[in-house]
């Protein structure tokens, strides 16, 4: 099918490069129907609904208007009181960035943060519903992988996880911004943040089981193939003296050299869940048409808005697209516009 665009000039990003280095990974539980390419009921649990298309990651919740960031893989070996007691590895060597012990503290229940500061870009793991996290475990403290970061449960702070239900919440992802408080603070939640820069407001998932799948295929070698390979959901200009945190942590997602003189905008890049994944900086002429901090849509591409009806990235607005208000939030945080 023909891909609609509105206002569009595709500017292809890069594909995979031939013979460049692989990743290794390890799946983050022992259950081995991933590995051996069995369908996912045999590794995925199910919302409550019994499909388990629900324990996937994208609008896959509530008919598909509810985003579920992350993959939910179900329980192999239980206790005879029906508990789990799978380990939870890490996929990759890491460092732990945020370990969160108290089972009430969040909707992820007792959680743990890994950052792969050895990969680029350099991306997180997020492990969620433990019943246990492994004794020694530290903030600060290198991981190697496979190494065991706890054991599986259904903890959670917000909707209980029946223990038929229990599973490890995985996520991939990157952190928008290291300023997350101020924009919390000036967001007025009413509530007091207890996980820095680590809350989950302040991430953004990729689709782990997609890119475990293209790295099993050998499509893709490693993260920063994945982010290559994504496709443009809508594009955004603006002008801005700002460099966001973000490109700084992030530099192997910019496309070209910074300027000899000061950044006088951004030309970025969005997939279909929000998660900024292409930047090029421009100079003064770039911008000289657009209004200082107002962030312009440049491209749309409609079918992929379509077909997603979980995040809202681009809304139409008397025949006009304006930027919709998942994209509005993560743009907020990137560049501390009110």
């Amino acid at each position: 099918m023909k891909t609609n665009f509105v206002m569009v000039a595709v500017v292809a990003i890069g594909a995979a490069a031939s013979g460049a280095e692989r990743l290794d990974l390890t799946w983050p539980t022992p259950n081995p129907a991933w590995a051996e390419g069995k369908s996912i009921r045999d590794f995925v649990q199910h919302a409550g609904s019994g499909d388990p298309v629900s324990g996937t990651f994208g609008g896959v919740r509530n008919g598909g208007v509810k985003f579920h960031e992350g993959l939910d893989i179900s329980a192999l070996v239980r206790d005879r009181r029906g508990e789990p007691v799978d380990q939870v590895m890490a996929v990759m060597a890491g460092v732990v960035r945020h370990i969160s012990a108290n089972p009430g503290g969040s909707g992820y229940g007792r959680y743990v943060i890994l950052e792969h500061p050895e990969v680029s870009p350099a991306v997180y793991t997020l492990y969620a519903h433990l019943a246990r996290i492994a004794p020694g475990l530290s903030v600060g403290g290198r991981i190697n992988r496979s190494q065991p970061l706890g054991t599986m449960g259904h903890s959670s702070g917000a909707t209980p996880i029946p223990v038929s239900r229990s599973h490890v919440h995985f996520e991939i992802g990157v952190m928008i911004t290291n300023d997350f408080q101020a924009w919390y603070q000036r967001k007025k939640f009413g509530s007091h943040n207890d996980h820095g820069v680590w809350n989950g407001m302040n991430l953004m998932g990729i689709d782990p089981l997609d890119f475990f799948n293209q790295w099993r295929t050998r499509k893709i070698n490693n993260v920063q193939d994945y982010f290559s390979n994504m496709e443009t959901a809508v594009r955004v200009r603006i002008a801005t003296r700002r460099t966001p945190d973000f490109v700084l942590r992030y530099p192997a997602l910019v496309t070209k050299a910074l300027p000899m003189g000061p950044v006088a905008g951004w030309d970025i890049q969005f997939n279909w869940t929000g998660v900024p994944f292409a930047w090029t900086p421009l100079t003064a002429t770039d911008v000289v048409a657009l209004p200082y901090e107002q962030p312009r849509l440049t491209e749309v591409n409609v079918e992929l808005e379509k077909r997603q009806r979980s995040r809202s990235l681009a809304v139409n607005r008397r025949g006009s697209l304006i930027v919709g208000k998942d994209l509005e939030m993560v743009l907020q945080q990137l560049f501390g516009l009110k």
